[in-house]
């Protein structure tokens, strides 16, 4: 297998010259649409007041932050905001210590979130130039104990700042967070992470019913959920959307063609093992059937790969329309996908 993954300096050399001077078809105006996020810190709320005063603060605490109160209740753990132990649930979590340092951490490389405020207005505009009908939703911040990167809800987006304390973070590696999964949890993936999992809870894979899970389903899945995120965020590197590094980039780009023949050749386009399944689409390293060098997920790239040739080439599709397509032998049929 390594044999058929050979890097050519050549193509090494002309592919960034190539992309450059490619047209951004993702470029779209939206001068004209108007989004205004207000984040509200829920972790400034709770970590900021009187232990004693907590209980108390319950009422006015579910008023101000709706219904993410309630999920941010399930995140950590503390059950039903409604009965009467949450409040003492709460006290515990906020004066834990660790909790507290993790806190004093966050407000020192978060004293404000304007610029993730200003990256989501600009790709919620993105959102509602595809999906004029739609709202964007509520945006809140927290601290979750390290559980959760991006909690979505109806109309409701929350982000747990301590998954973005940086890849040098101290408590990353006590959690054991291998570090190829550290290095993404920076501030420059918030909002493209917050784009994705926006994505990802509008188009549940489960809610949508394909007609099988496959390797092939899981692709073409994963590959509009990383489209729409493109669309959303045109200017972003593709580093940034894949999580990959410049070097797993090239390697996709370079080998494109390899993989999508190993895929064809070894039948696992339409294998429905979730041992399989997992180990092509799952959080790894790099991608066992391919080679050291290749980044995890790197399948989930070919399956964009798939979704934009497929839009390409049928411009008369939508993106709504692609996102609620379920027949995936027919968009990797008219995306006349022949990588090169």
């Amino acid at each position: 297998m390594r044999n058929r993954f050979i890097t050519f300096i050549f193509l090494l050399l002309i592919v960034p010259a190539m992309t450059s001077c490619k047209k951004n078809h993702y470029k779209i105006s939206t001068s004209a649409i108007s989004v205004k996020i207000e984040i509200k810190r829920l972790e400034k709320d709770i970590f900021t007041l009187n232990p004693n005063e907590i209980t108390t603060m319950v009422p006015s605490l579910k008023q101000k932050f709706n219904g993410f109160l309630q999920l941010f209740s399930y995140v950590i753990n503390t059950g039903d905001i409604n009965d009467t132990s949450f409040g003492d649930f709460l006290v515990r979590f906020c004066t834990d210590k660790q909790n507290n340092d993790v806190f004093a951490l966050t407000m020192k490389l978060y004293p404000d979130v304007k610029k993730i405020e200003d990256g989501l207005q600009e790709a919620f505009r993105h959102y509602l130039y595809y999906f004029p009908e739609r709202t964007p939703p509520a945006v809140f911040t927290c601290i979750t104990g390290f559980n959760n990167s991006i909690i979505t809800g109806d109309s409701l987006l929350g982000i747990g700042l301590d998954r973005y304390l940086g890849a040098d973070c101290e408590y990353y590696p006590k959690l054991e967070i291998y570090k190829y999964m550290a290095a993404r949890m920076t501030p420059e993936n918030i909002v493209p992470d917050c784009m994705y999992g926006w994505g990802a809870s509008e188009w549940d894979f489960s809610t949508l019913k394909y007609p099988a899970d496959n390797v092939l389903a899981e692709m073409i899945h994963n590959g509009k959920l990383k489209y729409f995120e493109k669309c959303m965020l045109p200017e972003a590197a593709d580093e940034i959307i894949f999580g990959f590094t410049p070097d797993q980039m090239k390697f996709c780009r370079n080998n494109e063609s390899q993989m999508w023949q190993y895929l064809i050749e070894n039948d696992l386009l339409f294998k429905s093992d979730q041992f399989i399944i997992r180990k092509l689409t799952g959080e790894a390293p790099f991608t066992s059937y391919f080679t050291n060098e290749s980044p995890g997920r790197a399948v989930v790239w070919l399956g964009f790969r798939i979704v934009e040739s497929y839009m390409m080439k049928n411009p008369g599709v939508n993106l709504g329309d692609l996102m609620k397509n379920i027949d995936v032998q027919s968009i990797l049929e008219k995306a006349k996908y022949s990588p090169k």
